[in-house]
């Protein structure tokens, strides 16, 4: 698997990772809301620099769907008028993609948590809709807050993690236990530099 994850590491070295100049943003019906939150998103990728956190080049907004990140990114108007939780949605979803390009790395910091947490919550809104997923949402969550901290500043990301209404055992785990999950992202070299 290592073997794998190398090759893919080289074509991504080769090809180049998707700058955000070249993420396409596809209204899904066409709506009102879905329209202007593409719009939306279209100027926050024009305004920060998320070029180390864009791993994949399409997105789709849609009106009503649940936020995923395969097989394409897609994204809900909910964050409409509202750039820092839009733009902390994308990079939760961008990030998953960054996650599954490091499975083997990522499937060790889970089997760490598993020993870490060895009992989590499994569904809304404590928890991902598995406990596979809810112990990866600790890593995906993580790197979320480090990337928002960086590009919001500490207090815009305060509010951003205060406003989720889902995944709240996994944010107040990570806040709470934030340096022992870090060093496990750390130990699993899952930080994007």
């Amino acid at each position: 698997m290592r073997n794998i994850e190398s090759a893919l590491a080289l074509i991504l070295l080769l090809v180049g990772t998707p700058s955000t100049q070249s993420v396409k943003i596809e209204a899904k019906h066409g709506t009102s809301r879905e329209l202007k939150t593409k719009a939306e998103l279209e100027q926050i990728l024009a305004t920060y620099d998320l070029s180390k956190y864009t791993f994949t080049s399409k997105v789709v907004i849609e009106e009503g769907a649940i936020a995923h990140s395969f097989p394409v990114i897609t994204l809900n108007v909910r964050f409409l008028n509202s750039d820092d939780e839009l733009l902390s949605s994308y990079l939760h979803e961008q990030l998953h993609w960054h996650l599954q390009a490091h499975r083997n790395h990522t499937n060790d910091a889970i089997a760490q948590l598993r020993r870490l947490y060895p009992r989590v919550p499994v569904g809304p809104p404590e928890g991902a809709e598995t406990e596979y997923s809810t112990y990866g949402h600790l890593v995906d969550c993580y790197l979320e807050i480090q990337a928002d901290r960086q590009l919001l500043g500490p207090e815009r990301t305060a509010a951003v993690i205060r406003n989720k209404g889902h995944y709240t055992w996994i944010y107040s785990t990570v806040i709470r236990d934030e340096s022992r999950i870090a060093a496990i992202v750390k130990a699993e070299q899952l930080n994007i530099d």
